[in-house]
């Protein structure tokens, strides 16, 4: 359906809709009488919205714009009303659903709502399409048209097929599409220009009706979100339009469930782009990498004609000519830091080259137009010089010890920025693995420095979610065969943007190959690589364990970018901890404390399964029970809020000293 709004001057010999202050009721039934009349065809509704002073408004929904103000005026004459003058122009639904809901304001509709469901269109004001972009783009000429899409990367293959709209005689009325377009492009400002341009071409030739465009955004899961609605319903909604469905599954994420569920989405869209093949116009844009996508429209569409616009190469003095162009567009002259990057045994694409001109152009204004802002520095330079961002980060420097983790950590952070300001700047290069393994001690605080990097990785624009989601052996085995895989593939989407913490993850090493743990690794190495640009893996474990677990799996090592160590903590870094963990719970520690911390830590340290930071824990907890225990003893008037608070050395065990058994072999003294 085509929306219209319609504005009249009324001529002076007409009641105004002020001098009369309402309308009287006998002209307000007959109007509304007049109007519902018109719902016997079921296809076309005109309709007053308001009337002030000397201005008539009105909308017009119509199945096509044939005689449209004969049509108009027909109307308004049958009302009572022959306007002066009158203009129109052709608007949105959300336009249209406007006027209608003033126009029932104003009772010159009964009701807007059966207006709506007399029209097929009752569904769809609520039927989730806020995610559906509508747009009206202005009429234009051939050569406009022609100068707008010469710096688009899809030039050529657009220039011919415009200059195939424009072959064909002017139509005057729509009979129907020949032909359906697929744009294959990953830069949505050219895939815009090029809708833009094949839409404007059809109006001025008669073989569209309308300049109004549908726009909606199509993944894997269309369809089945109960607060979306189903194509077909996008399809009737779009009639006499242009429908434009961005596609934006990726290669390489086809994993069978997703891919079933994508391929599904295609053949809905497929149904609808043959049901309705000559009432709207699709143009789909795909990714500029896309096989399967191509494959199953190839599949289901194979009666129908699509014209293919892909981005293409440009040589080097093609390149060159481009940039000279846009310089004299801007009124600069173009310099050796534009055109000194183009060499001619390279090709470029379009997009590619915008990018670099904008960016020489900006730094041609700050040097030359307006030097005087040449010593500012851009957003993505500060940001670059910035320390990292947010608390996580502060907590992991306050954090005891841990110099060589933090070390590794911070390296992280600043190679993982380097790699975003690369691809900010478009130098293409291959992405490098982001995972690491954390090898040390129970106790060593691996966890809470996973969770805190999870944290700095989202405050830093790296992570989009900073989740941590960590498991085991038991949350990545299966109990039966062809249970591992999925479950690993579900923690990986849980992780999705975030980090994944395999902790202990020696264990999925089995005694024997072929087992589930061999199952768990393998989907891990597979879905680190899926999900290569969204998750870190972060591998956790003893040192001596872990390196047995990267040799089970040649794919695993070359996939780790850093190795983290947590070494013990030593007797002081102990007795610090012990100190933070006091003062979190409220306590702080008497002078004759650390005396007695430092012979407690002394002795746990040289036992072989000394826990680190949980043992102090546990000395921390054994210390508020001797508290309890010894205020207890004490006469109750005497205990102060001080003392409540307080912890003293007495509080602190010291454990006993035991003889190691020895067994000596041969003669003895």
């Amino acid at each position: 359906m085509l929306y219209f709004h319609c504005r009249g001057k009324l001529r002076e010999n007409e009641k105004s809709y002020r001098q009369l202050g309402l309308i009287e009721s006998g002209e307000l039934q007959e109007l509304q009488e007049v109007t519902q009349r018109q719902r016997m065809n079921g296809n076309e509704f005109l309709f007053i919205s308001k009337i002030e002073d000397d201005r008539v408004e009105m909308g017009a929904i119509l199945e096509n714009s044939n005689e449209l103000m004969k049509r108009i005026k027909r109307y308004l004459s049958s009302v009572g009303f022959a306007p002066a003058e009158m203009e129109y122009k052709e608007v949105t639904v959300r336009e249209m659903d406007h006027l209608l809901d003033v126009a029932n304001i104003y009772h010159f509709i009964r009701d807007s709502y059966s207006v709506l469901d007399m029209l097929g269109m009752g569904r769809y004001r609520y039927a989730g399409f806020e995610e559906c972009r509508e747009s009206v783009i202005s009429e234009s000429s051939k050569e406009k048209i022609r100068e707008d899409v010469d710096g688009v990367c899809l030039r050529d293959a657009l220039l011919d097929e415009l200059d195939r709209i424009y072959q064909g005689k002017k139509m005057k009325s729509v009979i129907g599409h020949p032909v359906h377009y697929m744009i294959q492009t990953d830069d949505e400002d050219v895939s815009e220009k090029t809708v833009t341009a094949l839409v404007q071409a059809l109006y001025e030739n008669g073989r569209i009706d309308s300049r109004r465009i549908n726009s909606l955004a199509v993944s894997g899961d269309q369809g089945f979100r109960p607060d979306r609605p189903p194509m077909e319903v996008i399809f009737k909604y779009s009639l006499g339009t242009t429908l434009v469905l961005h596609l934006q599954e990726k290669e390489g994420s086809e994993e069978r469930e997703h891919a079933n569920a994508a391929r599904s989405v295609v053949s809905r869209i497929c149904r609808g782009m043959k049901k309705y093949r000559n009432q709207v116009l699709t143009i789909l844009c795909l990714p500029k990498e896309c096989t399967k996508l191509k494959e199953w429209f190839g599949e289901y569409l194979d009666d129908m004609s699509i014209v293919e616009l892909k981005e293409t190469f440009v040589s080097a003095a093609e390149a060159r000519e481009i940039l000279k162009k846009k310089a004299g567009k801007q009124h600069v002259r173009p310099d050796q830091n534009l055109l000194g990057n183009i060499r001619d045994e390279e090709e470029y694409l379009l997009r590619d080259l915008n990018r670099d001109f904008d960016r020489w152009f900006n730094e041609k204004l700050r040097r030359s137009v307006y030097p005087q802002y040449y010593m500012l520095e851009s957003m993505k330079r500060r940001e670059q010089k910035e320390k990292p961002r947010g608390s996580a980060y502060d907590e992991l420097n306050r954090m005891i010890g841990l110099k060589e983790a933090k070390k590794v950590i911070h390296q992280a952070l600043a190679f993982f920025k380097a790699q975003k300001l690369f691809r900010d700047k478009g130098m293409s290069q291959e992405r490098p693995a982001m995972h690491m393994v954390f090898t040390g001690n129970p106790g060593t605080a691996k966890t809470t420095v996973a969770r805190l990097f999870a944290k700095i990785m989202k405050d830093n624009g790296i992570l989009s979610t900073g989740t941590l989601v960590e498991v085991g052996r038991s949350g990545l085995v299966g109990k039966y065969v062809g249970w591992t895989a999925p479950i690993v593939k579900g923690k990986f989407m849980e992780a999705k943007g975030g980090v994944l913490f395999i902790d202990e993850a020696y264990s999925l090493v089995d005694d024997r190959d072929g087992m589930y743990g061999d199952e768990a690794i393998n989907t891990i190495v597979q879905e680190m690589e899926n999900h290569r640009d969204d998750v870190i893996v972060i591998f956790a474990g003893y040192p001596d364990k872990m390196e047995k677990f990267l040799e089970k799996n040649p794919g695993l090592r070359s996939r780790i970018a850093f190795h983290v160590p947590f070494e013990d903590y030593d007797v002081e870094e102990l007795c610090e901890i012990a100190e933070l963990q006091a003062e979190k719970i409220g306590l702080h520690f008497a002078d004759d404390v650390y005396d007695r911390l430092c012979q407690n830590f002394a002795q746990a340290v040289e036992q072989p399964d000394f826990g680190n930071g949980r043992y102090v824990r546990n000395v921390i907890e054994k210390a508020r029970m001797e508290q309890s225990k010894r205020l207890i003893a004490m006469d109750e008037e005497k205990i102060t809020r001080e003392e409540l608070e307080t912890l003293h050395g007495q509080d602190i065990e010291i454990p006993k000293k035991t003889k190691r058994n020895t067994v000596k072999f041969g003669f003895c003294v």
